[in-house]
């Protein structure tokens, strides 16, 4: 039996209740004064790893799709999509008005001679169309470029993956693993797109 309309109803506010928890959290810790000496760091990382994770999440939406054979998961993409852009937008908001107090020259500084920040500024600029475009009455508008367009979060999570590769010193594990995340959730689109290829050339 497919997913039920009544089982969305309490399912859709169970996922949304999760994806606020980091945020709950955060203002918790925030008023609670539990942020350690570096608060604004400390809110710069929280903010950026959970974007991380939850953009990640809403790649796997497809394949647990694939792999669950429910049509669930895609009822649940757009919004855990929406959820990631919106820890994206925290982070940035974190680094220029916490850390950086609007210093916009010191902004586009950051952006053109530190790597990193190139690759987390080039998601984030990946994102917002995305995010701008995620209603239905933009996907009846746009029609098939509505596809082509949202394929590009594709970009936006490797040039994720390589904002955390690069801010990281040394040898750490977390930005391996989400590396690997993304290159598994890659590598399975891949496997079952294979067939289907081959499938239509026949």
């Amino acid at each position: 039996m497919p997913f039920a309309s009544s089982n969305d109803r309490l399912f859709k506010p169970s996922i949304f209740l999760l994806l606020s928890l980091p945020f709950v959290y955060l203002v918790y810790a925030v008023v609670n004064n539990q942020l350690g000496a570096n608060p604004i760091e400390a809110i710069t990382h929280y903010t950026g790893e959970w974007a991380l994770r939850i953009l990640l999440l809403s790649l796997a939406m497809t394949p647990l799709r694939m792999v669950l054979k429910k049509p669930w998961p895609i009822r649940l993409r757009r919004m855990v999509g929406l959820f990631a852009f919106f820890y994206v937008l925290l982070h940035l908001l974190t680094y220029t008005v916490l850390d950086q107090q609007f210093d916009f020259a010191s902004i586009v500084a950051d952006v053109f001679n530190r790597p990193y920040i190139t690759a987390g500024f080039v998601a984030f600029l990946v994102l917002v169309p995305l995010a701008l475009t995620s209603t239905k009455g933009m996907m009846k508008r746009l029609g098939k470029r509505w596809q082509s367009l949202h394929k590009m979060v594709y970009l936006a999570a490797i040039a994720s993956v390589v904002h955390y590769l690069w801010l990281t010193k040394g040898f750490q594990i977390e930005p391996i693993v989400y590396l690997a995340v993304f290159i598994a959730l890659m590598l399975f689109r891949v496997k079952k797109l294979i067939p289907q290829v081959a499938y239509r050339k026949n």
